[in-house]
């Protein structure tokens, strides 16, 4: 996927470069939004940019008391999927879509499957990878779709 990102950003380049910085930056926040959406999607879905859904969560909680709790199993990252922790924006002329503050570390921690501490000063654990955001196929060829009609000013 990212050779072919790559071969697309090299082909639109000189398209882009016609535009003014105005333009460019208009167009790359209608390309953020619409990534963010997309991205917000797949994350209420509980499944990762190429379709494939994510490990469930490892069961059974119990409470305080040991008891066993009841969990939704569709449950993961759904706020995370809210404009309030996934951001869309317009960084130098580069659009970039991406979790803020706190949420930012443990995004990353999930997406990457890396090993973190349950609660702070608790056990560790490894968590399994989770891809929370990406480009997918499908993606890419409606990007290409409205970068030509932008371009064409159809």
């Amino acid at each position: 996927m990212a050779d072919d990102f790559m071969q697309l950003e090299g082909w639109l380049q000189p398209l882009l470069d016609r535009l003014s910085n105005a333009e460019r930056r208009k167009l790359a926040l209608d390309v953020a939004r619409e990534l963010r959406r997309e991205n917000a999607a797949t994350i209420r879905a509980q499944h990762g940019p190429d379709g494939e859904a994510w490990a469930p969560r490892k069961n059974p909680m119990r409470d305080q008391r040991g008891q066993l709790r009841k969990r939704n199993a569709d449950s993961m990252f759904t706020k995370m999927a809210g404009a309030k922790h996934l951001r869309a924006q317009v960084e130098g002329g580069d659009a970039v879509v991406g979790f803020v503050g706190r949420t930012e570390r443990i995004a990353r921690v999930h997406h990457f499957g890396l090993r973190d501490s349950v609660k702070p000063g608790g056990p560790k654990y490894d968590y399994p990878a989770r891809p929370l955001l990406g480009i997918s196929d499908d993606f890419t060829k409606r990007l290409q779709d409205r970068l030509l009609s932008h371009l064409t000013g159809g």
